[in-house]
């Protein structure tokens, strides 16, 4: 149940998540790294989902994140031979996001993004990340009503008007997620 809540609250924080992979990951390690919204890995990453070598299968939400992030045949492909990858082949399948030659220059991009992420409006952010999120699980017109919705809710926000306002004054601009 430990496992199970943790990956949920992965999956559900309303604030991007980064996994920085550098070594392997194997298992609930890759589970984990999949339930974060983007993967940066070394070079020297490894990655799978090896329960069935074990007798057993993913529990951690591995069978449905990996689905997501490289398709159903990628998914039951990996799944079902436990067969181990490169960071180099997650990333040409959709799985990493970007590969980095050594652990400091992983480090060093993934702490970049974090902070660029953090420049920008955070209830922006979030409703983004939420409207991405449920609308891939519903068909294209019901994920833009939802989208739709989202952004209708960050038109009468502080945060928007001094975007706007520091957009004007070509200055950067002062976020209070409000």
């Amino acid at each position: 149940e430990l496992f199970e809540r943790a990956f949920l609250a992965l999956l559900e924080c309303t604030v991007p998540v980064i996994a920085a992979v550098n070594g392997h990951a194997y298992g609930g390690g890759f589970e984990t790294a999949l339930a974060c919204d983007f993967i940066y890995a070394s070079g020297n990453a490894r990655f799978a989902l090896s329960e069935a070598k074990l007798g057993i299968m993913p529990g951690g939400g591995g069978t449905q994140t990996l689905a997501r992030a490289a398709g159903e045949r990628r998914a039951k492909e990996l799944i079902m031979t436990a067969r181990a990858f490169t960071a180099a082949q997650g990333y040409d399948w959709g799985i990493v996001n970007q590969v980095f030659e050594t652990p400091e220059d992983l480090v060093k991009a993934a702490l970049a993004t974090a902070q660029e992420i953090g420049n920008n409006a955070p209830l922006s952010v979030r409703q983004a990340k939420k409207s991405i999120h449920f609308g891939l699980q519903a068909d294209l017109a019901t994920g833009y009503r939802f989208e739709i919705e989202a952004y209708n809710r960050l038109v009468t926000t502080e945060d928007r008007l001094e975007g706007v306002r520091a957009f004007n004054e070509k200055r950067k601009p002062n976020f209070l997620a409000r």
